[in-house]
């Protein structure tokens, strides 16, 4: 069965991003990439991605760069309601309520799990329409003071996996409620 999983990083006071969308508090802090809840076992399970527009042209901004023009093999879509030409690779502009694009993200996917990437938006989102299953947070030891917070609703989790990762404080949540999260 797929699950929707928001995997992303945040400050300790709750901050995905400055106001200005900068990351540089976030990739300074030192990381091992083979540790615990680390990128590339995750995103072996993953087989599709939903992001919203600010986060694809952060992507854009930021990573297209070398030989691949888009980071990801996976199909990837990205929800807005602006008008945005869709980056190279195998990705789709859509736009809507995220219960109707379930079927299609659900068929990309085949048989993984879906990635919504970036903005706490985007996730509350999928939230309200019940297709959140697990929240991954990669806590770096930073306050922010302000910028693009986490997550902008009242969400109710419960402690799957907590684990250390070089400076990050790692925990692994499920949507309490949901199916397979624990006490369900």
């Amino acid at each position: 069965m797929t699950a929707y999983r928001y995997f992303t990083a945040s400050s300790l006071d709750g901050f995905i991003a400055t106001a200005d969308d900068s990351l540089d508090w976030l990739l300074s802090q030192p990381l091992d990439a083979a540790g615990p809840m680390n990128y590339e076992e995750f995103i072996a399970g993953i087989g599709a991605i939903v992001m919203g527009a600010t986060t694809c042209a952060w992507i854009l901004e930021h990573e297209e760069s070398g030989p691949r023009p888009w980071p990801y093999s996976q199909p990837s879509f990205v929800l807005t309601h602006r008008d945005l030409a869709a980056p190279a690779g195998h990705v789709a502009v859509v736009s809507g309520d995220v219960a109707a694009l379930r079927p299609r993200l659900e068929e990309a996917a085949a048989g993984k799990d879906v990635w919504i990437v970036g903005g706490g938006d985007l996730a509350a989102q999928f939230a309200r329409a019940g297709m959140l299953d697990e929240v991954l947070i990669s806590y770096a030891p930073v306050m922010l003071g302000a910028g693009r917070p986490l997550f902008p609703d009242r969400l109710d989790l419960e402690l799957v996996e907590l684990a250390r990762n070089e400076a990050f404080a790692c925990a692994r949540y499920a949507v309490a409620g949901r199916p397979g999260a624990p006490g369900s």
